[in-house]
């Protein structure tokens, strides 16, 4: 994955594309995955890193929906359980079961949610993970020891999955190019190509050199997420908003408060929010919230009362009670919520997907979530080959396997969430055997793996190595900034940057990075 090639395909292009698609998120890259193996000439592009966004600031989690489930939205439920079980299946190196804990105060509450689980094991079918089952008080206390125990009459272990966001982003990327399709980073759609008023294809800038490109296309796909108003008013302004953005805050907690390995789901927050206590790499991450927002930055920030609602529910059920001392990084994501009708609380919005076609014949696909990226993606594509005139053909993702997908066991823990890439980073390390020193202090991230994201994942900044190729801002934001410099050197020399280029982009990380240091 090389974005100088990448950049050629587009410059040398002679012919339209099948399929533009805007926007590297998960709705983005699975789009484009789509097209590419159904066999379609695609290119996507990003205007800024991929997944810079909500893509790789979600609860890390893959599941059905329990709170879709309370609302008895069962035909979504049924397709994220579906969805679940087919991403275990397609990227076994970054999907995995995890058990959830839920801890019980009320007696009553037992039956209910039992029972529930129960619905929910029902609903996923030959794709479940594992039955839920009832804990008593002993055996609630083994699972989840840090868990309050004042009040605990007993619990209900049920099980979903996990993942990787943005790692899982940069696979679908590189699947994008083994299918032979095209994807790049930091390139702005800023316009339109129109005859006749239907749109024949996008001006783009490139956010690294300020070159303009004219890049035609069959079919125009708006996947950006929280920007696609801003998207489809460029092609029509007088297009009504469909975007409600709805920011969601975590927290990342170091690993005592979660030892055990399962996670915490309290069902019913004072704001109507599901809330998780989830380990992931070593770290807890304690959230979500869900606060209504007009901005949509690129970089949000969390809000005081976000952080002080995540301490504070998250000091009622457990033992021990975090304090703004224990936070190792703190992130914010913005929800691309599809507004219904006059509802104004952003918690009972639904997550569907929604598909609009505009008379210049721009689709823009929003909503979803993660779990369901892929049925998303499918539905964009059927409808784009209608609007572009192509004869059908079958969807090919169901099945498909996503770049680094191995059943080999990946010995090294840190690495597995490389796949079958593992093996060709620890090849750099025996090369050189400097780069297999840790780069960062209290991880064990490598020089190798810097380099490894220059030259095969596309990664072009200090920041989209430690917070989207690596997960290392997330996991120790303070010992980011320290590391910074190294590696922008290492980066540099990969892409023969001089040093104004060096301080420019540790300057830039550095920015970014204390909106992840709690202060």
């Amino acid at each position: 994955m090389n974005r100088e090639i990448a950049l050629s395909d587009i410059q040398n292009a002679t012919d339209p594309w099948d399929f533009i698609v805007i926007g590297g998120g998960a709705t983005g890259l699975g789009t484009a995955v789509d097209a590419a193996a159904r066999g379609y000439r695609v290119l996507l592009l990003e205007q800024s890193d991929f997944c810079k966004g909500t893509s790789s600031r979600s609860t890390k989690l893959v599941h059905g929906g329990v709170r879709y489930l309370q609302q008895g939205n069962i035909s979504l439920v049924l397709e994220a359980l579906k969805e679940r079980g087919l991403l275990c299946q397609n990227a076994p190196h970054l999907v995995h079961n995890m058990a959830f804990v839920i801890p019980i105060y009320r007696w009553w509450d037992g039956p209910f949610y039992g029972i529930g689980m129960k619905v929910y094991d029902r609903l996923a079918g030959k794709l479940g993970l594992s039955p839920s089952k009832i804990l008593s008080l002993e055996e609630t206390l083994a699972h989840i020891p840090t868990v309050e125990p004042e009040g605990l009459v007993q619990g209900v272990r049920y099980h979903d999955g996990q993942f990787d966001d943005a790692r899982l982003a940069i696979n679908l990327a590189q699947t994008i190019f083994n299918l032979g399709g095209t994807a790049i980073n930091y390139i702005k759609v800023t316009g339109f190509i129109k005859e006749e008023g239907l749109i024949k294809g996008v001006v783009a800038r490139d956010e690294e050199t300020g070159q303009s490109h004219e890049i035609y296309g069959k079919a125009i796909i708006n996947a950006t997420g929280v920007y696609s108003d801003s998207l489809r008013q460029i092609d029509e302004p007088s297009a009504p908003p469909v975007i409600a953005a709805s920011q969601g805050t975590h927290l990342v907690l170091p690993k005592e408060f979660l030892p055990k390995g399962n996670a915490i789901m309290i069902p019913h927050t004072e704001d109507g929010r599901v809330l998780f206590a989830v380990p992931w790499h070593d770290c807890t991450i304690v959230g979500t919230t869900d606060v209504a927002v007009e901005e949509t930055p690129l970089e949000p920030r969390p809000m005081a009362e976000e952080i002080d609602f995540l301490l504070s529910h998250a000091a009622r059920y457990l033992t021990k009670d975090p304090t703004p001392d224990d936070v190792l990084s703190v992130f914010s994501g913005l929800r691309p919520l599809v507004k219904v009708g006059d509802a104004e609380n952003t918690a009972a919005i639904s997550r569907d997907h929604t598909i609009l076609i505009s008379e210049g014949g721009l689709l823009s696909i929003a909503g979803g979530k993660w779990t369901t990226y892929r049925k998303m993606a499918e539905d964009a594509i059927d409808q784009a080959e209608t609007m572009a005139g192509f004869d059908s053909r079958p969807c090919r993702t169901h099945h498909l396997q996503i770049h680094g997908w191995t059943e080999q066991e990946i010995k090294d823990p840190h690495l597995s969430v490389y796949g079958a890439d593992a093996r060709k980073i620890r090849r750099l390390e025996k090369e050189d055997p400097l780069l297999a020193q840790s780069i960062i202090p209290g991880l064990s991230i490598t020089s190798a793996e810097v380099i490894w994201a220059v030259r095969e994942e596309m990664a072009r900044t200090v920041e989209d190595v430690l917070s989207r190729r690596t997960r290392a801002l997330l996991l120790a934001a303070k010992a980011c900034v320290e590391a910074a410099p190294k590696i922008a050197s290492l980066i540099a020399k990969e892409l023969r940057k001089d040093q104004k280029w060096e301080a420019e982009t540790v300057d830039n990380f550095r920015s970014v990075a204390s909106g992840y240091i709690l202060r």
